[in-house]
């Protein structure tokens, strides 16, 4: 069968993610807690076979997946086409504000009306088509191996919908953790998911730490 195994990881933590601002195209870095965080799941990745990595040239996807080039010694790749959705005028805003000014587009927004778009950005439709058409790109050069894929919130979230079949509309019961390893399945006929939400190497680290 052809078939790519697929490791997906979201951005260490930034300032943004603690405040619930949009963060978008905005060029945000990691915060301490995310350096760390990149570099713990770079540790537990270090003994697997990797082909190449594949991340957002976003700084907050970048530094994490160096993080993991670094220690795997795999390829490292930029794609402008594994960014965070576009969120336009949105972009930069907290949740609070958003509220407060676009009071309607809010609404869209959390109702995640599929073809909807905030002002000068990207509807939840045109992610899908770009994340969906991105992997299969990817993937299909690395027929029988591993990739890492490094990204974003919004990225894993239209990944787990693509390997379960959720709608766009379906709300989140899934949970996209910062530097949490996600397990793929990639095959012409589409995405499987394999594991989801793996962040032991998160836990056991603080443990260690504390204990030590």
């Amino acid at each position: 069968m052809q078939a790519t195994r697929i490791i997906a990881i979201r951005h260490g933590e930034t300032a943004w993610n603690v405040d619930a601002r949009l963060q978008g195209h905005l060029d945000i870095a990691l915060n301490p807690k995310g350096l760390w965080q990149a570099e713990q799941v770079a540790r537990v990745l270090a003994d697997e076979p990797v082909d190449a990595i594949y991340a957002s040239d976003l700084l907050r996807a970048w530094h994490t997946a160096s993080a993991i080039a670094q220690i795997t010694a795999a390829p490292l790749v930029a794609s402008r086409n594994l960014r965070e959705r576009c969120f336009g005028s949105f972009e930069g805003q907290t949740y609070a504000e958003l509220e407060a000014r676009w009071p309607e587009d809010a609404l869209l927004w959390r109702k995640r009306e599929p073809g909807w778009a905030p002002p000068g950005g990207e509807s939840l439709l045109a992610l899908r088509e770009r994340i969906a058409a991105t992997v299969n790109a990817l993937a299909r050069q690395h027929v029988g191996g591993q990739v890492v894929l490094v990204a974003h919130g919004g990225v894993l979230d239209v990944l787990y919908r693509l390997a379960t079949g959720q709608e766009l509309q379906a709300p989140r019961s899934w949970h996209l953790g910062n530097a949490a390893i996600n397990r793929l399945l990639w095959t012409p006929e589409g995405v499987t998911l394999v594991g989801w939400g793996d962040t032991r190497h998160l836990e056991e680290a603080t443990l260690d730490e504390g204990s030590a």
